[in-house]
């Protein structure tokens, strides 16, 4: 029995999710979250065969848990299922570790042909993501593939709304360590401000149109 626990803050994707795992033999629900840090506490504690993670959580998004758990859980398989693009997401998330990266616009057999293949041990890549990891290790050139890890998480929180503040707070930094993210990646984004690095991840689709 593979039991998998949902870590997403949208109750009706946590409803649907649930929904699929009791209709699916072989496979149980180990619990649920929309908070970042309950998951993270609670992986701790108990025992998941399969993390499906989304980016977008209450207090400490998706790519701070991922972060996390891949220093104190690295054996944890972890399928991020996100509303944001696989060709521009996928590299960085396989390269921080998850164990496949799906968007939500797949269909359920997939995500559970994912979920089977990950709690065997082996990672799940989608034909988007394989041509995505292609491409990188081509070197796109694109800007913002010039960023560190922590100054994409920053950007991608940016690009959420979030405030200097909150993202110093989400990331447990300082204001001043938030501000000195910002000012590298304006420079290696070629940007002047906030406002315009936000609308760089819209056009490059960094960034998903939630109206």
């Amino acid at each position: 029995m593979i039991r998998v626990f949902i870590a997403d803050d949208h109750v009706i994707v946590r409803d649907g999710l649930r929904r699929l795992l009791a209709e699916t033999p072989g496979m149980e629900l180990a619990g649920e979250s929309g908070k970042g840090r309950d998951v993270l506490e609670r992986a701790a504690q108990e025992r998941w065969d399969v993390l499906v993670l989304d980016l977008s959580m209450e207090d400490v998004g998706g790519l701070e848990v991922l972060k996390r758990l891949r220093e104190t859980l690295p054996s944890l398989p972890v399928i991020v299922l996100s509303m944001y693009p696989e060709a521009q997401y996928a590299v960085r998330l396989l390269r921080m570790g998850a164990s496949a990266y799906l968007s939500k616009g797949r269909s359920s057999a997939e995500l559970l042909e994912a979920i089977r293949t990950v709690a065997a041990g082996r990672r799940y890549v989608t034909g988007t993501a394989a041509d995505a990891l292609v491409s990188a290790g081509a070197g796109s050139g694109a800007p913002h593939e010039r960023l560190s890890q922590r100054e994409h998480q920053v950007f991608l929180l940016v690009a959420e709304g979030r405030s200097p503040g909150d993202i110093a707070a989400e990331l447990n930094l300082s204001p001043s360590t938030v501000s000195s993210h910002l000012v590298h990646i304006r420079e290696k984004l070629g940007v002047r401000s906030n406002g315009e690095m936000i609308q760089y991840a819209y056009r490059t689709g960094l960034a998903a149109d939630r109206r």
